[in-house]
């Protein structure tokens, strides 16, 4: 029988190197040294990737003026115009370019609806400033179970919110560097993993970085609209896009009742785009510096009237230079009366409008257009702060893994941020990157959160009338209230007109997404309520208070030889009421020599031979200590396990596993104690020597320095 393999090792931080117990500098254990050396070099890239480490202190450090908040937070809905306007043209399209003059009309209603969410929203960040969000007000005030599926909804929408900004913004690059179309996929991916590895660096830190694309893009925007407007009132020159000749072939023509209010309605909610991330700044309001709720409350109308002046803007300027838009460009655009063919490449809106009004090929247009490809990518930041922060709002209340409470080292919420990469790399493999596929299944999520939200904010001025006497607060509460509840109304509206026309073009993929998100969050915190219950402590004595009647300790011997010498010299020092050593036998002639070997050396601990028949030898040990303990259920058994420490990784494949697959049974047997007792083999010594040399040099970011007067006397590294 053989029992050795890698033991179980307790590590702790190592400031300056690896050390022995007894060595100066620190309690390290032998067996520690080796996975501390590759601790310390896998160090390496994570210290070149995201920086040095910041203590929780520094907190404050990472907290956001509105200079940065805006672009951080907001940099969704104001991308959005990049594709909301030609989402609602494509839409149209349909009936022909006819339909075009309901676009204004369509761009009222956009806006209203985000004036009305704006105003909701600025009440909710006064009223619930700790970062909950929409989760908070709906859990407070409708109940966990409105709670949860806000919760659902905007973790499903912050998903999609990557997956849509990462793949329009690699389709707009593709028009113009062919490689990126060819490997659309890899390429998303790619971005995905850059801007995460940007924001585990800290919020700070990436929102600087991301602040003065954001501010190009948006004053890009405005200097087109303003020289548009220019150019068409007071000079009256006429401005036309590249498409301006073309015409559009109408799928279904002369739509008139329903169909038509059913088209305006879908072509609504696809403008609706411009909405997705105005929730966001309500659940990082903790993020904002002091005063938090002030600061967030005008980041938010400061953010609604930037996208919906953009918005607007670029709607009006397509309609004056005649901009046209098709589901199938191909097919459905003609020019002279012939379709333009598979190879023609349809151009976003706000590129088309560009074009007509800076000129193909001028500075600006060039600015403007590499700014909103840029801005597309940085969009899916308002995703990377909202996702870590909900999902840590989630954890602490034991719906989702604790792990997502957790800062990093950069005090970002890392798991967060690394869970999200991760579902929206699955989503753009599965959708190949190809964002009409995914803007199917887009705003479903954050409609959901806003009806639910203001509903609950509602409920939230109900409850606080009921006991507020002062006139002067009343009446605030009243104003509160009433947008509140036009607030509810009107998304709740617009959730059902989005449910109506999206659901079979792929919504029923978010409200999946929600479902499965609602299941595992509720399982999860059952688990956690099981566990609490289970373990909490009684206030009356119990059996896990009370000291065993006696002590059952068992050596597990293979052979005799050193490491079984340490282990019984270990176990005799434990003071045990009985102490034995256990071995199996599978082979007859080793059983012999072993007995043999034993009273030779005149070994004073009894030897308990088990036969195995079938060459068995986790079973057995098993068997013989589930018997004992049914035998004195209140004694306690505590079995000892030699082990070798070897100093490759290597050599663990060249040693028999019985030890892990043992120790793994025992676990699940009560009232056994499982000790493992390491020997250190000369590879071991060896990769300790290796440590040792490299203790002097530390990985960019882990140097600790302080004044020198104070810094700690390096220890001798002698042998």
């Amino acid at each position: 029988m053989s029992l050795c393999g890698p033991p179980e090792v307790a590590l702790t931080q190592c400031p300056s190197g690896p050390r022995r117990q007894g060595e100066a500098g620190g309690p390290y254990p032998d067996t520690a040294l080796t996975i501390l050396c590759v601790s310390k070099l896998t160090d390496v890239p994570k210290r070149i990737l995201i920086g040095r480490a910041l203590r929780s202190d520094k907190l404050g450090e990472t907290l956001l003026p509105k200079r940065i908040a805006l672009p951080v937070f907001a940099s969704d809905p104001l991308s959005s115009v990049a594709y909301a306007p030609g989402e609602v043209l494509l839409v149209l399209s349909v009936a022909g370019v006819s339909a075009y003059h309901f676009s204004p009309w369509i761009a009222v209603a956009v806006v209203v609806l985000m004036f009305t969410v704006v105003a909701s929203y600025r009440q909710n960040v006064h009223a619930y400033p700790s970062g909950g969000g929409d989760y908070e007000v709906a859990n407070t005030n409708l109940g966990p179970k409105a709670g949860l599926t806000v919760a659902s909804a905007l973790l499903v929408d912050y998903v999609l919110t990557v997956a849509v900004s990462i793949a329009s913004g690699i389709e707009n690059l593709g028009s113009a560097i062919p490689f990126i179309v060819e490997h659309k996929v890899l390429c998303a991916v790619a971005v995905i993993v850059l801007l995460t590895l940007l924001n585990l660096r800290g919020m700070k830190e990436s929102g600087k970085l991301f602040a003065i694309p954001t501010y190009v893009f948006v004053a890009g925007v405005f200097l087109m609209i303003a020289w548009g407007a220019f150019r068409g009132l007071i000079l009256d020159e006429t401005m036309k896009a590249p498409t301006a000749d073309y015409t559009i072939k109408a799928e279904h023509q002369g739509l008139a009742g329903f169909a038509l209010v059913f088209l305006l309605l879908r072509a609504f909610s696809s403008g609706c785009a411009a909405l997705t991330g105005v929730e966001a700044i309500s659940n990082g309001v903790p993020a904002f510096r002091k005063p938090k709720s002030k600061n967030a409350a005008t980041t938010l109308a400061l953010m609604g009237g930037l996208a919906v002046t953009m918005f607007c803007g670029i709607i009006a300027l397509a309609m004056s230079t005649h901009v046209r838009m098709a589901e199938k460009p191909g097919e459905d655009l003609l020019h002279n009366g012939s379709p333009l063919g598979s190879g023609y490449v349809q151009n976003p809106v706000i590129s088309q409008v560009a074009e007509a009004v800076f000129g193909h090929g001028s500075f600006l247009f060039v600015v403007l257009a590499a700014a909103t490809a840029l801005v597309l990518f940085l969009a899916a930041n308002t995703a990377y702060n909202g996702f870590p922060l909900l999902g840590s709002i989630l954890a602490q209340d034991r719906y989702l893994p604790r792990q997502l409470h957790t800062r990093g080292d950069r005090l970002a919420f890392s798991n967060g941020i690394v869970l999200l990469a991760g579902a929206a790399v699955l989503l753009v493999v599965i959708y190949g990157a190809d964002s009409t596929r995914l803007i199917q299944l887009y705003i479903v999520g954050v409609f959901v959160s806003f009806t639910l939200s203001q509903t609950g904010m509602v409920r939230h001025w109900n409850r606080h009338l009921a006991t507020e006497t002062d006139p002067a607060k009343r009446r605030r509460m009243v104003r509160s209230r009433a947008i509140n509840a036009f607030g509810a109304f009107f998304t709740g509206l617009v959730l059902v007109v989005v449910l109506a026309t999206k659901f079979t073009h792929g919504a029923w993929v978010a409200l999946l997404g929600m479902v499965i998100f609602y299941g595992t969050m509720t399982a999860i915190r059952k688990h956690y309520d099981r566990v609490a219950a289970e373990i909490a402590a009684p206030d009356e004595p119990s059996d896990d208070s009370l000291r065993p009647s006696r002590v059952h300790s068992i050596v597990l011997v293979s052979k005799v030889h050193r490491p079984t010498l340490r282990a019984l010299a270990y176990a005799k020092l434990m003071r045990s009421d009985q102490l034995e050593a256990l071995s199996i036998s599978v082979d007859p002639a080793e059983t012999k020599a072993l007995k043999e070997e034993w009273e030779r050396r005149g070994i004073n601990v009894p030897l308990k031979i088990l036969d195995s028949p079938y060459r068995e030898i986790t079973r057995p040990i098993i068997e013989y200590v589930r018997g004992l303990r049914r035998e004195s259920p209140r004694d306690a058994i505590s079995v000892f396990i030699p082990e070798y420490v070897v100093g490759h990784w290597y050599e663990h494949l060249l040693h028999n596993q019985s030890a892990l697959r043992l120790k793994g049974r025992l676990l699940f047997t009560p009232g056994v104690m499982v000790t493992s007792v390491p020997y250190q083999l000369e590879s071991s010594e060896a990769a300790k020597k290796r440590a040792r040399r490299r203790a002097d040099w530390n990985a960019p970011g882990s140097v600790r320095r302080g004044p020198v007067a104070h810094r700690p006397k390096e220890p001798s590294n002698k042998s």
